[in-house]
């Protein structure tokens, strides 16, 4: 994409953020509400501002997500029913403030200041329409919750949301992924020698080194470190013809010249481009909420599942990142140009970073069989998510082969070869596990 086309682009998603009504995220709050509208406004909040905010990209979305569903476990597990804490089972948390023993608390209350905190500190970098966005929704919340309740119980509730995301905040300072500078390009970088690694594939300047290198080093969630899913080598790096390497790139070119309509329908939905999208990890959240509306799902099915489906995405990208660095691999247009066809083009921009593995497969797995544990191996589904961008629903017969479809898109982008694909779904796999053995029931 050329700087004009990318300014272009930005300036038409920042228009359409700007024509989006302020309250657009809520729900009717002509009533109290409950617990679950509660959640599901403050989550189509930070959807959109992760949607509109130029640093959101997938790595860094998929931590604040990840950190906004733990807020909001905590919260609802704190209340005394069947949940239990994740304190001391995710990596580095080991304890959270408790609510006073016989004091009167709201249940709602305490999910919307905790939730109004997590969104300001960790979507708060937002721009001036998304600050008003949370302006909005702190005051139309405020105003349907507290209305009823005897002013001592809002104040308790309230503080102890606040407490509990500044705990949250606390921990999460001491992960490794802050400050995320210049958008997460380095300012300085060396390109490693040797027509295997990976070059710039854009001509903006900032492009010139690749997105977040250290994000490997990130400290996980569940995973008990980023090497704890590690994959071995993608094939052996040559350039000649007949060689597997050769072969698997003649896959992509031949793959983007000769795409079908459905296709391209595929690529483009799972596209998820930063700013023009809630990003991947924002797309399955948004398939969670789906089902957990279609469901009528309780807060605590809610947030179990939305807490264990940050964390697996987010630990994804953690070993994905690290993987990737480790073998810093040559992306298909770099190596379809120089081998095969200088005249080629992907269907989908190329993303500013290393091949291997791919990032849709190992995200998009483990979201997979995290919603897997959820509902069952079969659960057919329809995904809406892109139906405000114009493109129409999608239907599946189980998460896992939304997960493999997901994966597939890129081929047909133009951007991955088949071994990172396979392998991204392996890694993603490895990770869910440990989002999966998380124990969240007493």
């Amino acid at each position: 994409m050329t700087q004009l086309r990318l300014t272009l682009a930005l300036a038409l998603a920042a228009l359409a953020w700007a024509l989006l009504p302020a309250l657009a995220v809520a729900e009717d709050l002509a009533a109290r509400p409950r617990p679950e509208a509660v959640l599901s406004a403050r989550y189509r909040l930070v959807l959109d501002l992760a949607r509109h905010t130029p640093t959101y990209s997938p790595p860094v979305a998929a931590r604040a997500f990840a950190y906004f569903g733990v807020i909001a476990y905590e919260a609802t597990a704190s209340g005394g029913n069947d949940l239990a804490t994740l304190a001391g089972q995710l990596n580095g948390l080991s304890s959270l403030p408790k609510r006073e023993g016989g004091a009167a608390y709201d249940e709602a209350a305490i999910l919307n200041a905790a939730l109004s905190e997590a969104t300001a500190r960790f979507f708060g970098n937002t721009g001036p329409t998304g600050q008003r966005a949370m302006k909005a929704l702190d005051a139309k919340l405020g105003a349907a919750i507290g209305g009823p309740l005897p002013q001592d119980v809002v104040d308790r509730s309230a503080a102890y949301g606040r407490a509990l995301a500044d705990a949250v905040s606390a921990w999460a300072d001491g992960d490794g992924a802050e400050p995320v500078e210049n958008m997460g390009f380095p300012l300085t970088y060396e390109p490693k020698p040797g027509p295997e690694h990976w070059r710039p594939t854009s001509t903006i300047g900032q492009q010139q080194a690749p997105l977040l290198p250290d994000w490997g080093r990130v400290r996980p969630f569940a995973m008990p470190a980023g090497a704890a899913c590690d994959l071995p080598p993608p094939l052996p790096f040559s350039a000649e013809k007949g060689s597997a390497f050769y072969q698997e790139a003649l896959e992509v070119h031949d793959a983007v010249a000769h795409l079908g309509d459905e296709r391209k329908a595929i690529a483009r939905f799972w596209s998820d481009d930063p700013m023009l999208s809630t990003t991947p990890p924002g797309h399955w959240i948004q398939i969670a909420f789906q089902i957990l509306d279609k469901e009528n799902a309780p807060i605590d099915r809610r947030v179990d599942l939305l807490a264990r489906l940050g964390v697996a995405t987010a630990d994804a990208f953690v070993a994905c990142w690290l993987t990737k660095y480790e073998f810093d691999l040559v992306r298909p247009i770099t190596y379809i140009h120089a081998n095969i066809d200088p005249s080629w083009s992907p269907l989908l921009i190329t993303p500013p970073f290393p091949e291997y593995p791919s990032g849709h497969s190992t995200q998009s797995a483990a979201a997979a069989e995290v919603l897997t544990r959820f509902f069952g191996d079969n659960y057919a589904f329809e995904d809406a998510s892109h139906v405000r961008d114009g493109l129409p629903p999608r239907k599946f017969a189980s998460f896992r082969a939304a997960a493999q479809e997901a994966a597939m898109s890129r081929l047909y982008g133009g951007i991955h070869y088949r071994t990172a694909i396979e392998r991204g779904l392996e890694q993603g796999r490895c990770v869910a596990a440990h989002a999966n053995a998380l124990k969240t029931r007493m």
